[in-house]
Order: C-alpha cells, then structure tokens, then sequence
C-alpha cells in the first residue's frame, strides 16, 4: 500500500498503523532532498484532518489504546467454549447434536477471525504475544493478512487498489466494461449465499500460497517460516479434531457469516476511481457502521458493526469502539462532514447490500468501467 503514497501526505494512515514507539522512529529515517517540492505538490491539509489529529493526540493521551484484559480474556473463554463443544457435539451419535456441533465450531471460526484481526492491528503488548492467532487457529496468513487487510484500510473502496472490492467475476459491484464481464453476473445476487460462503475457502488458498510463494524467496520476511510451521499445524489439528465429511460444511458456514459482515459495510457505499487524499473524508464516505438487533448478533459481528472506528483507528482495541461512536458523531457535526456517522440495522444493512447486488445483475454494461484489480494509477509526485 505505501507504494501508492508515493508523494502523497500518509500521516494519517502510518499513525493509524503503528504504536507510539515505531512513530518516534520515523524521525530517524531518512529525509528527501525534495521535501519542499513534495509539500507544494502534494494536496493541503484540510481543516477536517487537522482536527482529526487533534482528537487522536486527546484519546492517546487519555488512554484510549491501554486494552482491557478482562474483556479479552471473556472473549478468548467463548471461543475456546465453542470449539469444545463443537468438537464434541461433531462426534456425537444423533443428526441434531452434530448439526450443533457444525454450528459451534462455525461461530468459533468465525470469532478466531475477528480476535486474530484485532491483534495483528493491534500495537500492544497483549496483541504482540498473540499475533499469531490468526494462522493456528484460523488458518490464514498474517503476511497475506496484512498486505491486502492494509492495503483496504489506506486505500478504502479506491478502485483498482482495494482487493475488498475486487470480488469479480463472481460478484460485481459495479456494472463492468464489457472485457471484465461475466454471464454470471445476471444471477449473482442469486448465487450470493453460496459465492460468499466461499470466502473462508479463498482466504485459506491464499494464505497458503502468499506463505510459500514468500518462502521460496532469498529472503523471505521475518516470521514467515513460523507461519508455515503454524498452519500446517492448524490443518493437522482440524484433521485430527474434525471428521473430514463436516470440515468443508464448517468452513463454508464461517465464510458466509464472516463474508455477510465485512462486504455489507462498504461494498454499498461510495466507490472512488481517483485517489481521495483527505483520509477522513474517506472513511466518512466509504464506511456505514452497523446497528444489531441482540446481544448475540452483537457479538456474532465481532466488532465490525464499529467500522467507521475501526477504519478511522485500526490499533485501538475493539473494546473501546462503543464508547468512542458517540465521539465521533459528534466529531462529524463539529466538522460538518457530509452524511456524518451513518449507524444502519443489520439486516437493513444486509438489504442494502443486497439490493446492490441484484441492482448490478440487471444494469446494462459500462463501456467507460475502470478494471477492479490490478490498475496502475498512480504516478509518483517526483518523477523518477
């Protein structure tokens, strides 16, 4: 992602991504011999932005990133409690005790990836010690994680940039060109449920082959061996701990949950093909927060109903998001931010996303539709 802010002002997204003590490293890295050109190149800092850092100095400064253990550790306890009884009820003798057996340790997978997710964001020790969480038990890689996870948070809903998007040929968001178009986009929003409860299956390939592929390099990143190591570990214990007739079942029943919750937050929303360079502004306009209707459906979102605070401060605990809304909103109407904080009910939300699905399936192609994936937009500030 750091490619595509080449003479562009990305403060807000590496504060954003890393702790107090990596910012104070940046004062050690080198400077360019054309700072002065870059600052009159790139694009003014907006009133909106400077407040922001205002608000994000305050909340550092009270506390906001110190996690709250205990919250945690109750966490850690459900999920550790669905994986029991799952594998239990996955061994059990009569249809109803294994069909709950399936869905425990779907909700439990479900809930690995959002743990996982909170602390390979997070900048704290507590993170630190369990970053890899995500390739033992969820099975998919942190390298893999973090360049696409990444690349969506400082580049959100930009087309041809973020891979959160890129869901075609599958599922378009967006009427194609007629080169990127696919018969399979007329019955998409019929296929739907199936198609996104293939997400856990494409995120476990792809782990999979980003490890290896980073492996056979010279010089492969730090970690990734033990990567490696952990999720040949992590199918070794699904093999050993699963019958093998219910794994595929399992996984697809994650994907759909997990695949349900991350596109419905911002699929929906506003599509930039050009580079937005008020971070704030973009997160505001790219990003819907989700409102559940109970405690369990609540906690089924692990987090995600809060994305606008997730977006706007990815290293903050998740725990903290419900105190910090109210902030925000009003955030928004001090600055005047077009739409503010948008809360929508779930399954309104769910609709939404829906209804731009099948809105797609039926619109006529764009001749003038940019591709999704892989588009080389970007033109450094400083020619080389």
């Amino acid at each position: 992602w750091i490619d595509y802010y080449d003479g562009r002002d990305a403060t807000e997204v590496m504060h954003a991504f890393h702790s107090e003590k990596a910012r104070k490293m940046f004062q050690r890295l080198p400077k360019s011999k054309e700072a002065a050109q870059l600052d009159h190149s790139a694009a003014p800092v907006t009133s909106v932005m400077r407040n922001f850092r205002a608000l994000r100095a305050k909340l550092e400064a009270d506390g906001w990133w110190k996690r709250d253990i205990g919250h945690e550790v109750r966490l850690l306890s459900i999920w550790l409690a669905l994986n029991v009884a799952g594998v239990l009820g996955v061994h059990q003798p009569t249809l109803w005790a294994r069909a709950a057996g399936i869905v425990a340790l779907a909700a439990a997978n479900t809930q690995a990836g959002w743990l996982a997710h909170d602390y390979i964001h997070g900048v704290d020790t507590w993170s630190n010690r369990l970053r890899m969480m995500g390739p033992l038990f969820g099975g998919m890689s942190v390298t893999w994680w973090s360049d696409k996870h990444n690349k969506h948070h400082a580049l959100t809903n930009e087309i041809g940039v973020d891979e959160d998007i890129a869901t075609d040929p599958v599922l378009y968001i967006k009427p194609p060109n007629a080169s990127q178009d696919s018969w399979l986009r007329r019955v998409q929003h019929v296929l739907a449920p199936l198609t996104l409860s293939a997400l856990f299956w494409i995120w476990r390939i792809d782990s999979i082959k980003v490890v290896l592929k980073e492996l056979r390099k010279n010089k492969p990143r730090k970690g990734t061996a033990t990567e490696g190591l952990l999720l040949a570990a992590h199918w070794a214990m699904v093999g050993i701990l699963v019958p093998l007739k219910f794994i595929p079942i399992v996984i697809f029943l994650s994907g759909m949950i997990t695949a349900v919750i991350v596109t419905a937050t911002h699929q929906s929303e506003e599509l930039f093909e050009n580079f937005n360079p008020d971070f704030v502004d973009n997160q505001f306009r790219t990003t819907r927060d989700a409102k559940p209707r109970t405690t369990i459906s609540a906690w089924l979102w692990g987090g995600m109903q809060y994305q606008l605070e997730h977006h706007l401060f990815p290293s903050m605990p998740r725990s903290k998001h419900p105190k910090l809304q109210p902030i925000l909103a009003k955030f928004a109407e001090d600055n005047q931010i077009p739409g503010g904080l948008r809360i929508t009910d779930e399954f309104d939300l769910i609709k939404l996303n829906w209804d731009m699905y099948r809105a797609v399936a039926n619109a006529p192609v764009d001749p003038t539709a940019p591709p999704m994936r892989g588009r080389n937009h970007h033109v450094s500030a400083i020619p080389a």
